[in-house]
Parts: C-alpha cells; structure tokens; sequence
C-alpha cells in the first residue's frame, strides 16, 4: 500500500539484492537511465540524483507506483518488487561504495 513506510530490518539481503536487479535490469524503462544513484553505477541526467535526494522508500514507491513529473507509473512491476527497489533506492541513496 502506498504511504507506509519501508526500511531495511535484519535479513534484508535478498529484498536488497532484488531492489537493485529492479533498478538495473527489470524495470522498464530501467531506472538508472534516468536516474543517478552511485551504488548500482549509474549516471542518468533525465530525472532527478537519487544520489542528491535521498529519498525515504515511501517517497520511491509513490513515484513509482503513480508516476512523478516526466516519470510515468510504472504498471508492470509486481508489488513484491516496488517494494524490494524502494527498499533498496532508500537503503543506498547517498552513500558511496
């Protein structure tokens, strides 16, 4: 559901590894084309820095979920994964490897 909020607990490696094979390579269009965000290595100018905003997962799964400025709603991704690339996204934004 939209609005709740999402953050990383104890064993939250594979939600992790899963938000970020979204951002790389699931999503459609992939999300790094359009978006910088230093752990997955990618430096899309489109949209805005992950990187600059760090935003909350609430915040991700919003935009996905509905669509923000240039960015459409993402309508193919499964629930499971929304919530496993806005748990990653809030996870990383930010910090350098």
């Amino acid at each position: 559901m939209v609005g709740l909020a999402i953050t990383p607990a104890a064993g939250d490696e594979a939600r992790l590894d899963l938000g970020r094979k979204v951002f790389l390579e699931i999503s459609e269009p992939r999300c790094g084309r359009c978006h910088t965000l230093a752990d997955a290595g990618t430096t899309g100018k489109v949209g805005p820095s992950l990187d600059d905003m760090k935003p909350d997962a609430a915040r991700v799964k919003t935009a996905i979920v509905n669509g923000i400025g240039p960015m459409p709603a993402n309508e193919t991704l499964r629930e499971e994964q929304v919530d496993a690339v806005a748990l990653y996204v809030s996870a990383v934004a930010g910090k350098t490897k």
